[in-house]
Formats: C-alpha cells, sequence, structure tokens
C-alpha cells in the first residue's frame, strides 16, 4: 500500500542547471519511493534546469513559466503541491530526506507553524574576510530564535494559511520570517541544511546587499512586521565584546555590514533586482 507523501518540497529555480541535480540527488537519496512530493519551477530559465529535474523522473514534478520571479514560482508551486506540510527549498542548497522528515514532523505535530533545520555553513574554498564575516554573523540571535529562511523554510497548513500568496519582494524568507512570532517558529536542532558561502568578499558583498535591500523593502511596506531588529542588533554586537576569539573577525563583520547598508539605501526603490552568487555554482 503506497504512503502519502510526507511533505511536499517547493524548489523555484532560475538557471540552476549546475546545482539543481546536487539538491534532488540529495533530498532523494534514501528516500522511500513517493515519500516526498517534490515540485520545481523552472522559471525564466535559458539552460537545462528543466531538463536536469525531469532527468529525476517521475519522483519530480516540474513546473516550467518563461516568467523569471521567485514569488510566480512560489505560487506556482504551491497550486501544483497537494501535500502538507510544505518546504520551501532553494535549488543552491544542500538538504536530505532526513531534514525534511524531522522539519515536517515538527510542524505536523503542532509544535510550530513555521521551522527549518538547523543552518550550516559550507566555508571550504572562502577567503580569510569571508570566514571572519561568517564567524560573527553566525553568533546572531537570529539563530537561536526559530530562524525560518537564508536557504529552507517549512509551513504547516495552518502557518501557509497565515497569508494569501507569496508577494512580489526580493526578500521571501524574511516575509516568512516576519509573518510570525517567536513562539510559533522553531528551528530544529536535530538535522542541518547546508549553504555554500561566497567565496569572494565581493560575492558576498552583493548577496548582503539583496538581502539588505530586501529587509528596507519589508520595512516599508508591511512595517507592522518589522518587529525585534534593532534587540537583535544590539544583543550581537554585545555578545562580540564578551567575546575576545570575536575581536579579530569583527573588522570584516563591520566592513561588510557598513558596504552593504550604503549600498542597500543607494539602490531602494528601484525595483527589484536579483544579484546571486555565482563563486559556488558549479556542475554537479
Amino acid at each position: 500500500m503506497n504512503r502519502a507523501p510526507v511533505a511536499s518540497v517547493v524548489v523555484p529555480a532560475h538557471d540552476e542547471a549546475a546545482v539543481i541535480g546536487r539538491l534532488l540527488g540529495g533530498l532523494l537519496s534514501g528516500a522511500r519511493p513517493g515519500e516526498l512530493e517534490i515540485v520545481v519551477v523552472a522559471n525564466g530559465c535559458r539552460d537545462a534546469t528543466a531538463a536536469v529535474a525531469r532527468s529525476f523522473g517521475p519522483a519530480v514534478t516540474v513546473v516550467e513559466t518563461p516568467v523569471a520571479s521567485k514569488a510566480n514560482a512560489l505560487n506556482l508551486g504551491d497550486r501544483a503541491a497537494t501535500v502538507f506540510p510544505r518546504l520551501y527549498v532553494d535549488a543552491d542548497v544542500a538538504i536530505d530526506v532526513r531534514a525534511v522528515r524531522e522539519t515536517a514532523a515538527v510542524l505536523r505535530s503542532g509544535r510550530a507553524l513555521a521551522a527549518a533545520p538547523r543552518m550550516q555553513v559550507d566555508l571550504r574554498g572562502a577567503s580569510r574576510a569571508v570566514k571572519a564575516f561568517y564567524a560573527v554573523w553566525m553568533r546572531h540571535p537570529h539563530f537561536r530564535e526559530g530562524m525560518v529562511g537564508s536557504g529552507v523554510y517549512g509551513l504547516s497548513q495552518q502557518g501557509r494559511a497565515r497569508f494569501h500568496q507569496f508577494p512580489e519582494v526580493t526578500a521571501d524568507d524574511a516575509f516568512v520570517h516576519r509573518m510570525f512570532g517567536a513562539d510559533e517558529r522553531l528551528t530544529v536542532r536535530t538535522c542541518t541544511f547546508t549553504v555554500r558561502a561566497p567565496r569572494t568578499l565581493g560575492a558576498l558583498v552583493r548577496i548582503k546587499t539583496r538581502s539588505r535591500r530586501g529587509n528596507l523593502e519589508l520595512d516599508g511596506r508591511y512595517p507592522a512586521l518589522a518587529r525585534g531588529r534593532a534587540r537583535g542588533r544590539t544583543t550581537l554586537a554585545t555578545e562580540v565584546l564578551l567575546r575576545p576569539t570575536l575581536w579579530p573577525a569583527a573588522p570584516a563583520y563591520l566592513a561588510v555590514t557598513l558596504a552593504t547598508a550604503f549600498a542597500a539605501r543607494r539602490g531602494r526603490g528601484k525595483g527589484i533586482t536579483w544579484e546571486r552568487d555565482e563563486t559556488t555554482r558549479r556542475p554537479s
């Protein structure tokens, strides 16, 4: 007897032929037949993203659209998916079926409306400045207070009902994070997913500028959802001051923070643009 999938996994993918196979292979390795409902939405692709995804056979549903928009891709993925809980996963992260199982189990239990595995950062090949930045960044209270986003987040059916559809914003993950209070979000610490750090300082500044600009956009469009951010910055500064081992890394963190704040404000109001890190996108 076939069991229903334990979760849906929606993957918006724009020109991700180099990495989509890595993600799908990791998800399906060890998964029982039919255990996951995976929907890849190839949006505005000019490469073989859809073909690579289809090469995994009936385990993966592929939706194609000529519109290059992550928000539109997420909404199309929602329409194609049939199962809750539902995880939304960026194409360039690494996650396995165990992490999906455990996150889905937390969401089904009602312990949280939004959840994600614990995030790990792969720093192999990154410059010293990039490593220094992440040494501080990973100490942010955000990662201890129900972090969802940064590449993976899961929602229960009740949690997904919190909003009608994904808005056309730069930072969908920050939007989802802000939709839920700290008592409604949960980091599932028994499992992980991995993001690959940019290799160069320039690439790091570009993606962090996008993140900053996305937060500014949300502050303007959804001011009621901007809760606790100043307190988080203050707490991080205090932690760095109290940890001498972090002092050598602090200048790099401060320099990136100031550069991205300036660049994000300079580009504010110019519409959605999409900087992404090409230094970690290598053929599978």
